[in-house]
This record gives structure tokens, C-alpha cells and sequence, in this order.
């Protein structure tokens, strides 16, 4: 049994490898008597087929419908809500996370009941079945809100035809075609030990491991590998548009580059690029948009990340009489930053405004079982957040611009829109011309 164990200031972590190839690691959290258990599995939606898109998604909502011995989702709800518990699950792109909160007193529940759905669910055919209206409606619901719905146009504009540009949920179509026999098949090639990363995060009770040893030890699934197809960007490229039709008040945008992936060397460099560029209230986007030009009410830039690739994306909400004019403002800003840099006093206060931000994200045990888990699950080395801040902190102003260079290649622009246009082509049209007279080459 392999174990490890590093300490930075205040934040601390303990790594071990249970015999049947769990993941563990424990997080003490000093100040709080709460306890977060977090499940963690490498699969989302890059790792499915185009007939089985929506599959991960839906496998997590039937994790919370019964088991042998919770039969019913009220028995799995009224058991947690009874001690107050904090509980739910999520599916992205490339993982899929399940998490209990409750007082450290009730460790061995959280850890029982997870088990227990991880391990025992029934996947009944006829809550599969009920559960496909709910998942579809799920989707209706993303796809009327256009903020929401626009970014996803744009992440399959970027991601053409490939497993990361599909809506993580699904379509209506495929999940109405969705059998149980397609689920288990799809449960059991990926939820077994060996793809575990089990994360305890907060007041660590003493007999925490022998719990953790009474629920998770089993070794009786099979370990198997899990493959997803890669992806990379052509070298030859042109600005590319889509266009969707919705009667809005407002043009929903959603624009941007490809980006680097967990572990690139230049991530911090653009992750200070993008605070600067964007993702604060004093940043160039929203001094110059919407503060001095009152363009847009919302405008924010930020970044995605998966293994082998990612994008920057700029959001925004315009009137579509100023919608030429919001597009020169924002490429002139990017231009600028290619042209001339970013200050020193921008960089240093990019680098204050993470330090304090990563401060308060990690105040609970529910953040910090986030943290250590997706570093664990998704990236090549686990880093304290003292580690990774070090990164950040030793970007260089030269760095920066040179960064920005590489990233802000329009031809390589993808921009999606949802807006109140009679059609899509004209839209697109708009779109794309705008964007060629402000920036021909």
C-alpha cells in the first residue's frame, strides 16, 4: 500500500493507493467540524460515442434513484437530510464528481451511503425511463437560456465534430434512445476502483482510514483502461461563425481562441492574461465595454481546460443595433495587448486578485476536496495551492504579451451568437463580415 504525504503552510494533503486501486487522499481542514467526501471518475461526455452522448450525465442522475438497500431516491434524500447534509453530484466534459457534506460526526454515513450509490445502484427500466423526461427537460431549460446555451454553440463551433464540442447532456434524441442495457455496459466499463479518486477533506475523525477500509474495500470489479480520442487544432485555419435564432432583447456572443491544456507550461502565463483581459470588474473588457462605453451589461472573459487542449472565451450580452461596434472595442482591445503589452501594476495586481480569490475558494472543506481531487484525477502532479500560486506569481510582463500573441491569431476566432435575426444566415453574415472589416487579415 503506497502512501505520501505533503505539507505547505497551512494546506496539507495525505496520498495513498488502497490494494484495490482506489485513489485516497485525505484532507485535514483545520477550523471546521464539517467532513466533505468526494467521488471522482475519470468519464464526462469526450469519453462517449455520438449514439451514447448524454450517457455519463445520465448514469449520475440514476446514481440518486435506489439501491438494494436504499431502494428509492427518499430514502437516499430523507437519510442525508435528516443530519442536514449537503449533497449532489455533477458530470463535465471529462469527469464525473459525487460529494456528501456532513458534520464529522456523520463521516461513516457519507461514506456508506456514496458506497452504496456507486456501487449498488439498481438502475431500474422504469426510473430510466421517467428519468429521460426529466434529463430533456434539463435540457430545454439550458437551451431557453441563452447566456447559458450560448457557450455551448461556441465549444461546438471550436470542437468540430469531436467528442468535446457535444452538449455534456446530450440531445433530446439521444437520450430518449438510451437503454439500460447501454448504461450498464457504459457503468461498468468505467466506474470500477482502479478509476477512483476518493477524497476525504475537513475534520478527519480517527477512524477515518478503518471506515474508509470497511466501505471501499471490495476488489471484486475489473480494472480497465480508459481511452478518449485527442484533439488539436488545424494549422490552417479561418474565422469561423454560427448563428442561432431566438427573440431576445439582447445579441449573446460567445467568443474565442483555443487555450493550453491542465499541465502546459503556459497556462498561468494565460491565466493572467485572462484576469487582466477580462474576469474582473476592473479588467480592459469591462473598463472599456460596458464602463466607458455602456455596450453590454455582461462581459467576461475566461478559460477552459481539459488534457490535451483549451480555449479562452469571451461572453457578453450586446445590443444588436452596437453590435459592430462592441466587436471593434473588443478585438481593439486584444490588439492592443498583442501590440503593446500589459503594465507592470496590471500584472501584480492579476497575481494579488488570484491570491486572495484561491484564499477565499478554499475556506471549506468542500472546495479543498475540489482541489486536491481534480488535481489528482486530471492532472500529472498534485499541487498545494501555495505550489500552483508560486507558478502564477513568477509569470513574466514579457511573458505575457508573447502569450497573447500566440493566442489571439484570428484566424483562428470562433464566435457563436444567439439573437433576434429573422434567420440564421443573416446573423452570420453581420457577424462575419464585422469581423472582417475590423480585422481583414
Amino acid at each position: 500500500m503506497g502512501g505520501g504525504r505533503c505539507r505547505a503552510h497551512e494546506y496539507m494533503y495525505r496520498k495513498q493507493k488502497l490494494s484495490n486501486g482506489i485513489n485516497l487522499l485525505t484532507v485535514p481542514v483545520a477550523g471546521t467540524e464539517a467532513v466533505t467526501v468526494l467521488a471522482l471518475f475519470p468519464v464526462g461526455s469526450r469519453y462517449e460515442t455520438l449514439k451514447q452522448n448524454g450517457i455519463s450525465h445520465f448514469i449520475e442522475h440514476l446514481m440518486f434513484k435506489g439501491t438494494d438497500k436504499r431502494p428509492s431516491t427518499l430514502d437516499i434524500s430523507r437519510e442525508l437530510d435528516k443530519v442536514g447534509a449537503e449533497y449532489n453530484a455533477y458530470t463535465g466534459r471529462d469527469h464525473t464528481g459525487y460529494y456528501v457534506k456532513v458534520s464529522a460526526d456523520k463521516t461513516e454515513l457519507a461514506l456508506d451511503l456514496l458506497s452504496d450509490m456507486l456501487w449498488h445502484s439498481k438502475f431500474d427500466a422504469a426510473e430510466i425511463e421517467r428519468e429521460k423526461g426529466v434529463i430533456i427537460e434539463e435540457l430545454n431549460m439550458y437551451k431557453d437560456n441563452p447566456t447559458m446555451y450560448v457557450e455551448q454553440l461556441f465549444e461546438e463551433l471550436m470542437y468540430k465534430n469531436h467528442p468535446l464540442g457535444r452538449d455534456v447532456g446530450g440531445t433530446p434524441e439521444t437520450v430518449r434512445a438510451l437503454s439500460r442495457e447501454m448504461i450498464l455496459n457504459y457503468y461498468h466499463q468505467f466506474y470500477n476502483p482502479h478509476n477512483l479518486v476518493l477524497v476525504v477533506a475537513g475534520k478527519i475523525v480517527k477512524n477515518t482510514r478503518q471506515l474508509i477500509d470497511r466501505y471501499f474495500s471490495f476488489s471484486n470489479l475489473k480494472k480497465s483502461k480508459q481511452l478518449f480520442s485527442t484533439f488539436s487544432f488545424s494549422t490552417k485555419s479561418a474565422v469561423e461563425v454560427t448563428a442561432n435564432f431566438k427573440k431576445t432583447d439582447q445579441i449573446h456572443i460567445a467568443m474565442g481562441f483555443p487555450g493550453f491544456s491542465y499541465d502546459d507550461p503556459r497556462s498561468p502565463t494565460l491565466a493572467m492574461l485572462n484576469i487582466i483581459l477580462g474576469a474582473t470588474m476592473s479588467s480592459r473588457l469591462f473598463t472599456e465595454v460596458r464602463e466607458r462605453r455602456g455596450l453590454a451589461y455582461v462581459i467576461q472573459s475566461g478559460m477552459n481546460r481539459y488534457h490535451e487542449t483549451g480555449n479562452l472565451v469571451i461572453r457578453a450580452g450586446l445590443d444588436k443595433s452596437r453590435m459592430k461596434e462592441a466587436l471593434k472595442v473588443i478585438i481593439e482591445e486584444l490588439e492592443k495587448i498583442k501590440k503593446y503589452g500589459v503594465t507592470a501594476d496590471e500584472l501584480k495586481t492579476a497575481k494579488d486578485n488570484l491570491a486572495g480569490h484561491m484564499v477565499l475558494q478554499l475556506e471549506d472543506s468542500s472546495a479543498q476536496a475540489e482541489w486536491y481531487g481534480r488535481s489528482a484525477l486530471l492532472k500529472k502532479k498534485i499541487r498545494t495551492p501555495q505550489e500552483e500560486l508560486a507558478l502564477y506569481r513568477a509569470v513574466k510582463l514579457v511573458e505575457v504579451q508573447k502569450i497573447a500573441n500566440q493566442v489571439f491569431q484570428m484566424p483562428r476566432l470562433r464566435l457563436s451568437a444567439i439573437g433576434p435575426y429573422k434567420d440564421n444566415l443573416e446573423l452570420k453574415k453581420m457577424l462575419k463580415t464585422s469581423i472582417m472589416c475590423i480585422c481583414p487579415n
